[in-house]
């Protein structure tokens, strides 16, 4: 099983790792330890480099879960097994991800407090995203609000706290799941969570900042219908 860090430390940029196997048919390679977030949730996964004074540097340009272990998809002539090497990210771009991550998680949170709207779809790139809601109608004088609401949570500085719970521990915490449809992996025995103290529980998989104020603000860009109780909201995350 392959050690990966983020999901205990988001702020970990980097670490040693050694070559454990490699994949020539994907051009992937697994390493004992990374930093790289595999993608997954909506939130896609990490970029970066392996150096090594043994070879490269090597591009990566994805990271894949395989089963317990996390491939890294990399450019050019595979390392060998067996070679030390340190896996940097892309940290501006890891960064803007956790900012809008936990941007949509704030705007979940709002909906899912003031209007008891379930989740039924995102998906996220570098500091814009949309989210879908089950909502019957939805108009411009709402989704202002829903956006002022958004900011001043954000504006409350917030801390955000990750955290691993025996299965039968997180499934007896109400609306843990706020999609529509429960997307956990039948079997497993822990549960990773993402708590907003004081706005919002649940769920989650992916990487966050340790606090609201770290996001800068959130700008709702647009919004549309996606079926008769189905309503997507777009969002941009700014510096404020």
């Amino acid at each position: 099983m392959s050690e990966n860090i983020c999901y205990t430390d988001a702020y970990a940029r980097q670490t040693d790792a050694t070559v454990v196997e490699v994949d020539p048919d994907t051009n992937a390679i697994l390493l004992d330890r990374t930093v790289f977030y595999p993608g997954g949730g909506g939130q896609p996964a990490d970029t970066g480099t392996l150096l090594s004074d043994f070879g490269g540097p090597w591009k990566v340009s994805s990271a894949k879960k395989r089963g317990d272990d996390i491939w890294h998809t990399v450019d050019g002539e595979l390392p060998a097994v067996d070679t030390q090497v340190t896996a940097r990210l892309d940290w501006r771009r890891r960064h803007e991800l956790m900012r809008t991550h936990s941007a949509l998680h704030v705007l979940c949170g709002v909906v899912w407090r003031d209007h008891q709207a379930s989740v039924t779809g995102g998906n996220m790139e570098p500091l814009s995203g949309r989210m879908d809601f089950e909502f019957e109608t939805m108009s411009g004088d709402l989704v202002g609000e829903i956006e002022k609401r958004v900011n001043d949570e954000i504006a409350a500085d917030r801390e955000i706290r990750v955290d691993i719970l025996p299965r039968d521990a997180a499934f007896a915490i109400p609306d843990l799941i706020r999609t529509k449809i429960n997307l956990l992996p039948e079997g497993i025995s822990e549960i990773r969570t993402i708590e907003i103290v004081g706005l919002d529980l649940q769920a989650d998989g992916g990487t966050h900042v340790a606090h609201t104020g770290e996001i800068g603000a959130v700008k709702v860009t647009g919004y549309e219908s996606k079926g008769r109780i189905n309503k997507r909201i777009r969002i941009e995350v700014t510096d404020g």
